[in-house]
């Protein structure tokens, strides 16, 4: 059983606040995870247990059930989670007054679990079942995006096992690999349920997905928007060359198609670049008098449907 010197706070290790919401510790976990990422982090082996003790708050705060466990018992929600419900359980046990403390009172749970007798099929004479299921572990890993496109070989370390893990090409952020045989084992049969991994993309500067499609911004020209260019633009696997139009507007999406993200099955996504007019900041005196030739000029006014609008 945990002792108060094994007791880890994972409010304080993810760094949130114990009302913080879901969302919240989602976005602390990310922002160290990156920052105490093994790849990032080499022979850094401070780096790597902080990694190591992120995972393990994240995989117990974002779990509502554990969660509520955690917040109620504290450094003994654990040994909670794997004793019988109190409705399983003598009723008596529900009175917490009369034990000393929490040590005595889950020592005498599990003491009158394993006493009582159940007569239903299924249960053996000790009160469980003979043929409970072993109990599946949940864990997440964290990949750069270069690991997640291109696939990776990892090893992770859970409690005292060091697992070897092949994630494929194209894992995508939230996607779940699942390992047989690597859970927790039962206590009672010691068969070992699965291991299933959660995977989280570290964030990169320049992709991002929003969805399943993989998304960047392209700055461009105001020349370039309006008379149309041929520009560079990055993808995962080189730089490509892509058509702006003629009158491209700020915010448009312009599809590369089969230059995305890397499809479990075989070939590639679609890449979508937005573009984002960049004006320049310091003119030369031929720039400056093209642009004043153009503004005394035009006859376009792109703000003329506004003169319509009233209350």
């Amino acid at each position: 059983m945990p002792t108060a010197t094994d007791f880890k706070d994972y409010y304080a290790i993810l760094g949130v606040s114990k009302t913080a919401t879901p969302e919240e510790i989602k976005r602390a976990y990310r922002k160290l995870a990156r920052k105490y990422h093994p790849d990032l982090n080499p022979g850094d082996q401070d780096a790597e247990a902080k990694f190591k003790d992120l995972n393990e708050a994240n995989e117990v705060l974002f779990d509502p059930e554990k969660r509520q466990k955690y917040d109620r018992f504290g450094q003994h929600w654990n040994s909670y989670a794997e004793a019988p419900t109190p409705s399983e359980t003598n009723a008596a046990t529900d009175n917490f007054d009369q034990y000393s403390d929490f040590d005595a009172f889950v020592n005498d749970l599990l003491g009158r679990s394993r006493r009582r007798t159940h007569t239903n099929s299924g249960f053996d004479g000790n009160g469980f079942r003979s043929q409970a299921p072993a109990p599946d572990t949940e864990a997440a890993i964290a990949l750069t995006f270069a690991e997640a496109f291109h696939g990776v070989q990892k090893r992770l370390q859970l409690d005292d096992e060091t697992i070897n893990v092949r994630v494929p090409a194209g894992a995508k952020p939230g996607s779940r690999i699942r390992i047989k045989g690597k859970g927790r084992p039962n206590p009672f049969s010691q068969q070992r349920g699965d291991l299933y991994l959660t995977i989280e993309v570290l964030p990169h500067s320049f992709w991002r997905f929003e969805g399943d499609d993989l998304v960047c911004d392209v700055p461009i020209r105001p020349d370039e928007a309006v008379l149309g260019a041929q520009i560079k633009v990055p993808t995962p696997d080189g730089s490509v060359t892509m058509k702006v139009p003629k009158g491209a507007r700020s915010g448009q999406s312009l599809r590369l198609r089969g230059k995305g993200w890397a499809l479990p099955k075989g070939g590639r996504g679609d890449l979508f670049a937005k573009l984002q007019m960049v004006t320049p900041q310091d003119l030369s005196a031929i720039e400056q008098e093209c642009y004043e030739n153009i503004q005394a000029n035009t006859s376009f006014n792109p703000r003329a449907q506004l003169e319509e609008i009233t209350l």
